[in-house]
């Protein structure tokens, strides 16, 4: 209990002075975090959106595939990831390993599936008369798709929230394609790892204190948005 109240009175004191390298690993973080979502929302909500409204033969095997790909193991991402961009590699010329920008596209890849399969999961649940009744309507695809995200968008906030947390909290693939290079590459969660391996505790348990705050603030603050969105779906006025 000693050592651990010591390493805890330390902690405090290395975030309260502002350490630079901790700030810095803070802004990265955001960055990646901020990227990984976006991207996983862009790509990954329209995706789930033709999965879960598709009428084509081969529409079981993709849910399947999506619904598979949310255990993709992170690690197995970072290897794969690195066999492609070292420099022997087919995509060797684009040098990306050991980059932030490896590090970007890691945690897109791992972020994509929740908002694909927790897209099309969403739709898929939703009350099955009411899309066949905009299409008998003369609703066009780009409507029924638009129609399908609004009903369905509490659904799809879930989707992006679990993106959120993938993105913030998924180490081994940036350690592994990243190489969570010291005041460089590094998240905070990634950095605690690096710290413990270090055997500098105090860094390492400020790291996480931070880290642990920062998924409290986004994640309540996710929450609340997407309590709004059902809120103001459930008393939007009927035309």
């Amino acid at each position: 209990m000693t050592l651990l109240w010591s390493e805890l009175q330390a902690a405090v004191a290395l975030i309260v002075d502002g350490n630079p390298t901790l700030w810095s690993v803070i802004g990265f973080t955001l960055q990646v975090v901020a990227i990984a979502t976006g991207v996983a929302a862009i790509v990954g909500i329209p995706i789930g959106l033709t999965i879960g409204l598709g009428r084509f033969r081969a529409r079981r095997v993709c849910q399947a595939l999506a619904n598979a790909s949310l255990g993709l193991p992170p690690a197995l991402v970072g290897t794969g990831l690195f066999l492609l961009f070292a420099r022997p590699a087919p995509l060797g010329a684009l040098e990306l390993v050991f980059t932030r920008r490896a590090v970007f596209i890691a945690q897109s890849i791992l972020a994509l599936p929740y908002t694909v399969a927790l897209t099309a999961a969403a739709v898929q649940g939703l009350a099955p008369g009411l899309l066949d009744q905009a299409r008998r309507l003369g609703a066009s695809r780009p409507q029924v798709f638009v129609l399908a995200l609004r009903e369905a968008r509490v659904g799809v906030m879930a989707a992006i929230i679990a993106a959120l947390g993938t993105a913030l909290s998924e180490v081994a693939a940036i350690a592994i394609v990243g190489g969570n290079a010291y005041g460089y590459d590094q998240t905070l969660a990634s950095a605690t790892l690096f710290q413990v391996d270090a055997g500098n505790y105090a860094d390492a348990l400020a790291i996480a204190i931070v880290l642990v705050a920062l998924i409290l603030v986004l994640m309540c603050g996710a929450g609340v948005l997407q309590q709004r969105v059902g809120i103001r779906l459930r008393f939007a006025p009927s035309r």
